[in-house]
């Protein structure tokens, strides 16, 4: 049953209409949560809800039938989802980051994805862990191994990375875009965190792929795409990896603010062990969730002056620098972390009782373990990276 009377699908949305949205879904996702987890992936009763109410169109352009939102209102959106079920606010997330994705493929595949139905959800695993040979026709042939493809069995398309080979020289990197049935799935998502995502693994095999489906990495990143032109706001001129780190930190906000929200109910009137304190009146208390308030304040700050600013910047037409788009890669892992911590030590507060499963603060604990052990989430390397620059030193990587 949906949580909200569905939207006419034409009708026009704000940014708050959106984000009221996503905050009437809040309920249900959480009384869903522990299920989705047991299922190791979202329920499709859940996808039709955030299908239905338009939450996986956040960044989608306009040509494709989404909404074509500020980043600002993308991490709004995915930040309430998360209040709900860390999973499903992660599966939106990256959907997310796929559909602005895809508005930079040539407009045949965006027409064949998005024109029978603007609502179509696309899964990705975007590194480039395939290998695509080069046909003397301009089309390819993809093999490969793919894993963590994020909300796969519920996607409609997919599009997964691959090292382009031309003559037995690497010429290329990107993504090329496939229907789901054209893709074979491995049930293998068995793990402790993140666990409702369904982010299986995917496979092909010396499969064709038309010219028209695939999308170059290191020319996208440079603010290059066959796709940028055929849109006439300023949005598909984001930039592009920025696009894809941010949208997989917006969820640990909300996560963050659940836990710290749930904190009083599940201590109780629980006294600390061994003494005669009530931890709820004990001032050691008060401190952590104080800490663990700023610490989620903090996050917040992280993650939205890297969204204004890449709004601001899109807006302008004025392209980031290097240091910025580093920092944006250093601000969503530091995000992270913070609140990673937040939680951890309000996790560790609530004793041997909060050990079982029914307790939502370890639900958020091991969600946001498994974020930040994402490699665009990876706090020492962000550090590294961003510390290289700030010393004068040139990037030594291109997925900035």
């Amino acid at each position: 049953m949906s949580a909200l009377d569905a939207p006419a699908p034409n009708d026009p949305v704000t940014a708050e209409e959106l984000v009221a949205r996503a905050r009437a879904l809040i309920p249900v996702l959480s009384s869903r949560a522990a299920k989705t987890n047991e299922h190791r992936r979202l329920l499709p009763e859940t996808v039709a809800d955030l299908r239905e109410h338009g939450l996986l169109k956040v960044l989608q352009a306009k040509r494709n039938g989404g909404f074509e939102m500020p980043m600002r209102t993308h991490l709004d959106v995915i930040s309430t989802l998360a209040e709900g079920c860390g999973s499903t606010a992660w599966v939106a997330g990256v959907t997310h980051a796929h559909s602005w994705m895809l508005s930079h493929f040539p407009a045949q595949a965006q027409d064949e994805t998005y024109g029978k139905d603007p609502d179509t959800m696309i899964s990705a695993v975007i590194a480039p862990r395939g290998t695509a040979e080069r046909q003397a026709d301009g089309s390819y042939r993809l093999s490969g191994f793919w894993p963590f493809a994020s909300g796969s069995e519920h996607a409609q398309w997919l599009f997964i990375g691959a090292e382009v080979v031309d003559n037995g020289e690497v010429v290329d990197a990107g993504d090329f875009l496939l229907p789901s049935d054209e893709l074979t799935f491995k049930d293998d998502w068995h793990v402790s965190g993140l666990s409702g995502t369904g982010s299986c693994s995917v496979t092909v095999q010396n499969h064709p792929i038309p010219a028209h489906r695939f999308l170059s990495l290191p020319a996208l990143i440079a603010g290059h795409s066959p796709g940028r032109e055929l849109h006439d706001g300023w949005q598909p001129g984001l930039a592009a990896f920025p696009v894809l780190i941010l949208a997989l930190a917006g969820g640990a906000l909300g996560m963050s603010r659940a836990a710290v929200r749930s904190f009083p109910d599940v201590i109780g009137t629980k006294v600390i062990a061994y003494t005669e304190h009530i931890q709820r009146e004990f001032p050691t208390t008060h401190l952590l969730m104080a800490e663990a308030a700023a610490k989620i304040d903090q996050a917040e700050f992280h993650l939205y002056r890297s969204a204004d600013l890449m709004d601001g910047a899109a807006r302008s037409g004025t392209p980031l620098t290097v240091g910025e788009r580093v920092r944006v890669r250093a601000d969503a892992a530091e995000a992270v972390s913070l609140c990673l911590g937040a939680v951890a030590a309000l996790f560790e507060a609530t004793g041997g009782s909060g050990l079982r499963v029914s307790n939502p603060i370890g639900m958020a604990l091991a969600n946001l373990q498994a974020m930040s052990m994402h490699g665009g989430l990876a706090l020492e390397s962000a550090r590294a990276l961003y510390g290289r620059v700030l010393i004068g030193l040139e990037p030594d990587t291109l997925t900035i």
